[in-house]
């Protein structure tokens, strides 16, 4: 994309949304332009739609507008800046009650605690993807043999974020639940300081790190719920020295003599429980899993499960999750090719499938879904029985004693070849994951070929 493409389509894009005066906030994630809209009767979505560069919307909780991965980071700041100017705190404040607001009408308790969870560890995707496919090529490299003098550079480069990710949960999820961010990345931070090994809790020495995500998810929770007591109470004179004190010692506390001790439990849980879950239900697990993605990616819900993805990293090196859930998106490859044999003659929807096909590939999606196999009905279901049957490969093979995992979280598709992880070596876990996309493929498309479209 050009720089003057990015321009053009945020210029076109405004327009369509009310102009703006009707927007509230502006925010993206790895595929979507997320708008707080005033009023959202102004939305000529029809018209969206069908600009060129649009390859979907979503009516939620904020208006979602898919434009796919790359070009919403660039098309984004173009946006932004082609708003009426005004002061960037009033706008997100604005925008920020709209939203919840919004929320509160609209949100069940369950669904809301899911998305602020999201919002904590979506930030850290790109971080996690960028390190995870440097930590990829060092494996290759160290198993190879090859360039020495390289592979601990890369390791230490590909590495050092995981390492310290605790801290910016902490940050994020203080930020998210209305703390201050660096107290609660300070609180976070406790869980991977190497001192906490001189810490005997329950009887047993503390380990750095025990707890992993989850414990700094509930150091900076508790770190915000003590920070807002505290500041409801001291004297503002006083609130500068005593609140961050009272703060990080009280959540320190009990996040060294309780939190750690407990999300250690649970993240070993976790870990031991997924293990089972394919290498004992195997196939039936692997269908089950991979079938229900979509539908969470739909919903977009999907985000909720970078903990646990996070904590089997953290626990086992590799989630064992990620591979299964891909699937989804290798029926939803499946089929959109079925939708574009079937629909030879609908030029329009054959010209979606080619430019969201690429990124199909690589796992994102959206563009497939809100462009092609939503709107249309059945082939959203039918899409679901491909990753269904590819999640059962992968799940009978996990059943074997051959796991499939993942190193880092992010992509999927084809994009996570350089994450996988195996027991038997790069080139089995290569070959069976491949079967899986194939079969994802396969069934989608014959799925859908046969049972997508009313029969005239």
């Amino acid at each position: 994309m050009t720089d003057q493409a990015p321009h053009a389509l945020a210029a076109g894009i405004l327009p369509l949304v009310g102009g703006p005066g009707n927007v509230t906030s502006v925010a993206h994630c790895m595929t979507r332009l997320r708008l707080g809209l005033a009023d959202r009767s102004r939305v000529d979505e029809t018209a969206l739609r069908a600009l060129p560069g649009v390859l979907g919307v979503v009516d939620d909780d904020t208006y979602q507008i898919v434009l796919g991965p790359g070009t919403v980071a660039r098309v984004a700041p173009r946006f932004e800046a082609l708003l009426a100017p005004g002061p960037a705190a009033e706008l997100a404040a604005r925008g920020a009650r709209l939203r919840q607001d919004r929320r509160e009408r609209n949100a069940t308790p369950l669904k809301l605690a899911l998305r602020r969870v999201a919002n904590v560890f979506v930030p850290l995707i790109p971080a996690l993807i960028g390190c995870g496919v440097l930590a990829g090529v060092n494996g290759l490299l160290l198993n190879a043999g090859w360039l020495p003098g390289v592979t601990p550079a890369l390791a230490a480069i590909g590495s050092a974020f995981m390492s310290l990710i605790a801290v910016f949960v902490g940050h994020n999820t203080a930020k998210e639940f209305g703390g201050t961010p660096v107290l609660g990345g300070a609180v976070a931070a406790i869980v991977v300081f190497p001192g906490v090994a001189q810490v005997t809790a329950f009887g047993v020495p503390l380990a750095p790190g025990q707890g992993g995500v989850l414990g700094a998810l509930a150091a900076a929770l508790l770190a915000t719920a003590v920070e807002k007591w505290c500041r409801s109470r001291v004297p503002p004179t006083l609130d500068v020295l005593l609140t961050p004190t009272v703060t990080v010692l009280v959540a320190g506390l009990a996040t060294l003599y309780g939190l750690m001790y407990a999300a250690g439990a649970v993240s070993s849980a976790i870990g031991t429980a997924a293990n089972w879950l394919l290498t004992t239900t195997g196939a039936l697990a692997g269908l089950v899993l991979g079938g229900l993605f979509l539908p969470l990616v739909m919903l977009g819900l999907h985000q909720a499960l970078i903990p646990i993805h996070a904590t089997l990293i953290d626990e086992r090196g590799s989630t064992v999750l990620l591979p299964v859930l891909a699937m989804a998106g290798a029926g939803q490859v499946g089929a959109a090719a079925a939708v574009y044999v079937r629909l030879r003659h609908d030029e329009s929807i054959r010209t979606t499938i080619r430019s969201a096909l690429p990124a199909g590939l690589l796992g994102v999606g959206e563009p497939l879904i809100y462009g092609v196999s939503l709107p249309l009905g059945r082939p959203f279901l039918t899409a679901c029985v491909g990753g269904a049957a590819g999640g059962a490969f992968l799940g009978a093979f996990a059943m074997l004693g051959d796991t499939v995992g993942a190193t880092a979280i992010g992509p999927s598709g084809w994009a996570l070849f350089p994450l996988l992880a195996g027991d038997r070596g790069l080139a089995a876990t290569a070959a069976i994951y491949a079967g899986g996309l194939l079969t994802g493929y396969a069934a989608g498309f014959v799925a859908t070929y046969a049972f997508g479209f009313r029969r005239a």
